[in-house]
């Protein structure tokens, strides 16, 4: 396969570095960090889009939004909660300039959701080594 074909059938995120790098760790993440992520950048999303002026109103984006997503098929591992397929849903369809300087504020709230999560885990790992320590401990009543 030549290299332009294969850059025709990649995903539409995978065109940027950043935003496939963000997508992918994105993918990884919990539930609930996913969907706090897609609240942030439907919020983003919204400001850019309001700000560049390609909409008027959040109304008409979020009208475009919605009818994206009535014509396209619900099999992406996205599209399993209605908040993370209308965020990814509106960074797809932003002018591609606009998706690239969202990227990298995606790729920040990303890996930053991933930190906090990792942190947590060694907190919880602390806590069972804490618990243990005190089971072992001698009983002085």
């Amino acid at each position: 396969m030549t290299e332009t074909n294969d850059r025709d059938t990649r995903r539409w995120y995978d065109r940027d570095p950043v935003l496939s790098q963000a997508m992918r760790t994105l993918k990884e993440t919990d539930d609930e960090s996913q969907i706090k992520i897609a609240l942030n950048l439907i919020k983003i999303i919204t400001e850019h889009n309001l700000s560049d002026s390609e909409f008027s109103s959040v109304d008409e984006i979020i009208s475009a939004t919605e009818d994206g997503l009535k014509r396209t098929k619900h099999e992406r591992w996205y599209d399993i909660d209605a908040t993370l397929r209308t965020a990814i849903s509106l960074l797809q369809n932003c002018p591609e300039n606009t998706r690239s300087i969202i990227a990298k504020e995606m790729a920040q709230m990303v890996l930053e959701s991933f930190d906090d999560n990792s942190e947590e885990d060694i907190d919880d790992e602390d806590m069972v080594l804490d618990e243990s320590s005190i089971m072992d401990a001698p009983n002085t009543l």
